[in-house]
């Protein structure tokens, strides 16, 4: 069985440094180097090399260089250990100063001071790409989108610069701005976001009414953060009270978050089956599967695009393969990657990758991404925020319709007695609409 750290993201503390003798350990007690050390070892244990490049020797010489070197401050430490992490080839495996350590903690509570954007550093492009932005965010009010590349902050160039100093660019107190050059596609162009501080909530619901009179649930998870299970599962039940027929589900945007967040709302719409396994570097496959206890079974339409990403797409992944609903919308990002944050010992931390994730069917979606059942566009000009989830929403539109089918073949499949239906009939109805296959 795989270890618990190997399961969550980021809620992991790691304590202690593994030393090759007592001598050493006096030599780098209350050092500098002591950070240094701390990071390789957690590396050389734990780290899952999805790129296949990763060289244990080559790890071992490279603890040998960095720990000759004189490290005069904090600064100069962390700048060597961001240099060694380059190694890795993992965008996803980084070193915060205790600061930004300190952010991301509050970041996974539910809070963020910023303009709502996660970031990824594409080690073959060194493009500074945009996972996703947050909902309700200046980043995301501007028209910011999944997979636009960050040219420059404050019109320095992002031309080889670290992850973690673009982080340090784009944050800063509450109140000022930061001037971002996109490019999307071919085209370029400069957005001014003012930094907010952002109480987020996860969970938005409401209940939409159909043409055909169906009362239809709408949830949409804005990110898997430490409060969205607790604000779907709530989301859910107030729904089933107001007697909605099925649900619509929206992971747009969604760039991730807990992987347990993601496991328990998965575990709130499926009552049986596997939902995700983990694999880590020594091959330890942990299974996560539902308990029977589904708040609903309803059907249900997930939409998805190219912004749902890692804890969305172990949702997405695990309703498509169970068949407990269909997926509408854009192939999704594909971050099939978990990461297990570490308290380092000077306060500082480290997000390392630990393990990669499979869908029920053992699918690995890392950067490949889950195809939809049904694709669609989303609208070429861009629809009011109010507008989403209503059929202004064009792939939402295509969603709603999907889930009236749906709930009507079921209705339809309910209502059949085969001492008072007419076979033929019935089986002419229904093969059309291809609900069941004979064999």
């Amino acid at each position: 069985m795989l270890k618990r750290k190997f399961i969550i993201l980021f809620a992991t503390t790691f304590s202690g440094v593994f030393l090759n003798n007592f001598a050493e350990a006096t030599v780098l007690k209350n050092s500098h180097k002591e950070v240094i050390d701390h990071v390789w070892q957690i590396v050389y244990r734990d780290f899952l090399d999805a790129s296949g490049k990763f060289d244990k020797s080559n790890w071992i010489e490279l603890r040998k260089k960095f720990l000759s070197r004189t490290y005069l401050d904090s600064d100069e430490a962390y700048d060597a250990i961001r240099d060694l992490l380059s190694n890795l080839g993992d965008s996803y495996t980084r070193f915060l100063d205790p600061r930004e350590f300190n952010q991301m903690r509050i970041d996974t509570s539910g809070e963020l001071t910023g303009v709502g954007i996660q970031i990824v550093k594409d080690k073959e492009s060194d493009d500074l790409i945009i996972i996703s932005p947050i909902e309700d965010t200046p980043a995301y009010n501007a028209g910011i989108k999944a997979k636009d590349k960050i040219l420059s902050i404050d019109d320095i160039s992002t031309e080889g610069i670290s992850l973690e100093d673009a982080v340090k660019l784009i944050r800063g107190k509450r109140g000022t701005k930061v001037k971002l050059e996109i490019l999307r596609g071919s085209a370029s162009f400069f957005k001014v976001l003012l930094r907010e501080k952002i109480e987020i909530k996860s969970v938005a619901s409401k209940v939409n009414k159909t043409k055909k009179g169906f009362l239809i649930g709408y949830v949409r998870i804005k990110q898997f953060n430490a409060n969205a299970s607790r604000e779907t599962r709530d989301a859910i039940k107030d729904l089933e009270i107001k007697k909605v027929a099925g649900y619509v589900l929206d992971l747009r945007s969604n760039p991730g978050g807990l992987l347990e967040s993601s496991i328990d709302i998965s575990r709130q719409l499926i009552d049986k089956g596997i939902i995700v396994s983990t694999l880590s570097k020594d091959g330890l496959k942990e299974t996560k599967r539902a308990k029977g206890q589904a708040i609903t079974k309803k059907p249900l339409v997930v939409l998805v695009n190219e912004g749902s990403a890692s804890a969305s797409e172990i949702v997405s992944g695990a309703i498509k393969d169970n068949k407990r609903g269909k997926l509408v919308g854009k192939k999704t990002f594909g971050k099939g990657l978990v990461q297990s944050m570490r308290t380092l010992v000077d306060g500082s931390g480290l997000t390392v990758t630990v393990a990669k994730y499979l869908t029920p069917n053992g699918t690995d979606i890392n950067k490949s991404g889950i195809v939809p059942d049904i694709e669609v566009r989303m609208n070429i000009n861009p629809i009011l925020q109010r507008e989403i989830g209503t059929r202004k929403d064009r792939q939402y539109k295509v969603a709603e319709r999907e889930l009236i089918n749906i709930i009507e073949r079921e209705n339809q499949m309910s209502q059949f007695n085969p001492d008072t239906t007419n076979i033929n009939a019935f089986l002419k109805i229904h093969k059309k609409n291809k609900v069941f296959s004979l064999n």
